[in-house]
C-alpha cells in the first residue's frame, strides 16, 4: 500500500498562520497536519509514503518519507501536484489532501476494499460547517450518489433527486493499481489533447483532483463512494484552526 499527501498549495486563506509554511505543516498543538496523517497511516501498516511539496518545500523535512516537489504550484493546482507523484503501482494508492484532519478508522474503512475508485464521503457533512462563516456550504466539494456510484463531483451540489444522495468528499481517495493505470492514461491523453477550461476549472493545469474525477465519471469509470463513520476536520481558514483546537482532543 502507498500513500500520497498532496501538500504543494500556499494556503492563503490560513494567512498568516502560513506565511512562512505550507499548509500542511500548521500545527494542533505539538504536532503538524501531516504529521498527524503520518502517524494514522504508519499505525495501519502504510509505510511507503510520499508528500508532494511546492511553496515552502524546504520546511518539509518528515524522515522516512519520500518527498517529490511540483515546481509549478504557483502556476497549477492539487491535479496537477497528484501527477507529480502518480506512478504505476502494483499496490493500491491511497491519497489524501494535507489540510484535513480525521480519525484513524476512516482509513481502515478505505483499506476495507481497495479496488476500483473508491472515495471517503459524509453524508451528515453539514454539520461541519457550523461556525464556519469563513467557509461556507457553498465551498463543499460535493458528491451526487445514485445506486451506490457517484455521478458529479463538484462544489455546491444543492439539488438531487428522490433517489440521490448529496454527500461531500472528504479529499481522501483509494485507487487500486488498474485505476491509477486509468488515470495516467487519461491524463496523458488530456495534456497532448485539451485546449480550454476542464470542467469546473478554467484550464487543465489548474484543475482539482475533483475535475478530474468527473472526466473520468464521463468516460464510464465507476467511481464509488465509502460512506464514513469517523470523524473529520478540514482547516482551512483562521476560523477553521480555532475550531479544531477547541475539538481535536475528542478524537
Amino acid at each position: 500500500m502507498n500513500a500520497i499527501i498532496l501538500a504543494a498549495g500556499m494556503g492563503r486563506r490560513l494567512f498568516p498562520d502560513t506565511e512562512n509554511i505550507p499548509k500542511g505543516m500548521v500545527k494542533l498543538f505539538d504536532k503538524s497536519l501531516i504529521e498527524m496523517q503520518i502517524d494514522i497511516f504508519r499505525s495501519c501498516d502504510i509505510n511507503d509514503i510520499t508528500i508532494v511539496t511546492g511553496y515552502r518545500s524546504e520546511v518539509i523535512d518528515i524522515p522516512g518519507v519520500n518527498y517529490v516537489k511540483n515546481e509549478n504550484y504557483e502556476t497549477t493546482n492539487m491535479n496537477e501536484s497528484l501527477f507529480c507523484a502518480l506512478e504505476p503501482s502494483s499496490s493500491p494508492v491511497l491519497v489524501t489532501y494535507s489540510d484535513i484532519v480525521f480519525e484513524q478508522k476512516i482509513v481502515q474503512q478505505m483499506l476495507e476494499n481497495t479496488d476500483g475508485v473508491r472515495l471517503a464521503v459524509n453524508l451528515n457533512w453539514k454539520k461541519y460547517y457550523k461556525n464556519r462563516t469563513m467557509h461556507p456550504l457553498s465551498e463543499a466539494e460535493n458528491v451526487l450518489v445514485e445506486n451506490g456510484k457517484i455521478l458529479q463531483i463538484r462544489k455546491n451540489i444543492s439539488e438531487s433527486l428522490q433517489n440521490q444522495q448529496i454527500g461531500e468528499f472528504l479529499g481522501i481517495m483509494m485507487l487500486s493499481p488498474d485505476h491509477v493505470k486509468i488515470l495516467l492514461e487519461r491524463y496523458s491523453y488530456l495534456k497532448k489533447n485539451h485546449v480550454g477550461a476542464f470542467h469546473n476549472s478554467i484550464s487543465l493545469s489548474n484543475a482539482y483532483i475533483t475535475d478530474m474525477l468527473q472526466e473520468i465519471i464521463n468516460c464510464g469509470v465507476n467511481v464509488n463512494p465509502v460512506f464514513t463513520e469517523g470523524r473529520w476536520l478540514e482547516i482551512d481558514t483562521p476560523e477553521d484552526l480555532k475550531n479544531a483546537e477547541k475539538s481535536i482532543s475528542k478524537f
